[in-house]
């Protein structure tokens, strides 16, 4: 499997950045909160103080947003627009692990859920990391388990149904959303839910951290270049329904990612819906195009009101 080179091109070498020192914050009116109350567990250094970069240069017609050196994971909650449905989906932005595309895949992703009246938490989850490697840049085990990543996955369940009577929330209408790496961590969290990988801190971790659905959008990390699954995520008829999309064409984890792990959900009961389009490539988050797959939006939204997420 390759490296997320796309994004990472668009907002590095391949186009020029421009740096915003700030930490990232969301746009006013949302509201943005801590996830550990202290130093979050198994931290490991980061490269620098967390930094936000532009991209000079348009995709889709629009600037990308980088973020990068989070230390210090949050989630943001915006508020469904219009009537409420009650459903939550956390939101899981891509980047290798090596950043996090928080417009692309993050706050636009926001705009299309919360314009159907269900709550979108944000997640900005610690990057760098595992299977990253930033000392070497490299990825000595690409297909490990994201230990920061996934607990703060697994921490964001928690607090979302902890909070949910707060926010407005079912609590069994709680799913996720991610794409790329963040693709990953929606099969990580749909797989690893059961038990946390951390010791416990509070009441937000005796919540459960399973996803009642889970849509994952270009995974990678799931299949071998043989086609086998990657034996880190354990699906079992446990795991929640879901919907897949990846385009042929994705030189970037391949459409294998999205073949295998619905052979295996299938495999094991679990209700799933796959798309697979000639063209997109990868990181095309939900920016219109000219391209068939632009419409995929439409088919998650069609999925989620026939499992009952949204009124039909």
């Amino acid at each position: 499997m390759r490296l997320w080179t796309l994004v990472l091109c668009l907002l590095a070498a391949c186009m020029g950045v421009q740096a915003e020192p700030a930490v990232w914050q969301p746009a006013p009116g949302h509201m943005q909160m801590p996830l550990w109350p202290g130093t979050p567990p198994d931290m490991k250094a980061m490269p620098g103080p967390e930094k936000a970069e532009t991209s000079h240069k348009l995709l889709a017609g629009k600037t990308v947003t980088a973020v990068s050196n989070v230390s210090q994971p949050t989630l943001t909650v915006y508020a469904p627009q219009g009537k409420n449905t009650g459903a939550a989906v956390v939101v899981i932005p891509g980047g290798g692990f090596e950043i996090l595309a928080i417009d692309l895949e993050g706050t636009e992703v926001c705009d299309w859920l919360t314009a159907r009246g269900i709550t979108c938490v944000l997640l900005k989850y610690r990057v760098p990391g595992a299977p990253y490697d930033w000392h070497c840049d490299c990825r000595p085990h690409n297909y490990q388990v994201p230990t920061m990543a996934l607990e703060d996955v697994q921490r964001t369940m928690g607090l979302v149904r902890l909070h949910a009577r707060e926010w407005h929330i079912d609590p069994h209408k709680v799913g996720v959303i991610g794409f790329s790496a963040g693709g990953f961590l929606v099969a990580e969290i749909s797989t690893h839910f059961g038990k946390r990988l951390y010791p416990p801190v509070d009441a937000a971790d005796r919540e459960s951290a399973r996803p009642d659905f889970a849509m994952a959008i270009y995974p990678g990390h799931i299949a071998f270049d043989d086609g086998k699954l990657n034996p880190n995520v354990p699906v079992t008829r446990d795991t929640p329904p879901t919907f897949i999309v990846q385009a042929e064409d994705d030189d970037v984890d391949g459409v294998q990612q999205a073949l295998t792990y619905f052979a295996a959900l299938k495999g094991a009961g679990v209700p799933t819906e796959m798309h697979l389009y000639a063209q997109g490539g990868h990181a095309f988050g939900l920016r219109r195009t000219s391209k068939p797959i632009t419409a995929w939006p439409d088919l998650a939204d069609a999925w989620m009101r026939t499992i009952g997420v949204l009124p039909r």
